[in-house]
């Protein structure tokens, strides 16, 4: 299940988006939150998050903000997804960045759960990792 955090963070940087692709400059988090309905402390703390990874880039001073930090074309779902909740598998057994053998299983090659886990987690990644930011503002997701 996608977290709070994920999906504030897709909310915050599909808004970044939008406003950069009518030429504003970065915005500030006070606005961000106020227009998301995203308070302002977790709000932070996704955008550090973001920005360490360099999905965004961050301003100070007069005129400072948040914006992109790499065109909305290069930035996908998964990426973001997986900056802020960590790897897609729902069982560790089929992650590629989190692999641990699970305690219960006797036989990985032979595990029914694992086989279907893994279908999910290819087909969930296919999805994310195949949408972009620019495909999410065009409203193409690609399945």
């Amino acid at each position: 299940m996608l977290s709070k955090k994920a999906k504030y963070g897709l909310q915050a940087i599909i808004f970044l988006a939008k406003e950069e692709k009518k030429k504003k400059g970065p915005i500030q988090i006070a606005e961000l939150a106020k227009h998301e309905k995203i308070p302002k402390k977790f709000l932070e703390i996704i955008l550090l998050e973001m920005r360490k990874h360099g999905i965004l880039h961050s301003k100070m001073g007069v005129g400072g903000g948040y914006s992109l930090g790499k065109s909305a074309d290069k930035i996908s779902i998964g990426q973001i997804v997986r900056t802020l909740d960590g790897p897609l598998a729902e069982v560790s057994c089929v992650s590629k960045t989190a692999y641990h053998k699970c305690d219960e299983c006797q036989n990985e090659k032979t595990c029914e759960i694992r086989k279907v886990m893994k279908q999910v987690r290819d087909s969930t990644a296919r999805i994310l990792d195949g949408t972009s930011l620019a495909d999410v503002l065009k409203g193409k997701v690609n399945i």
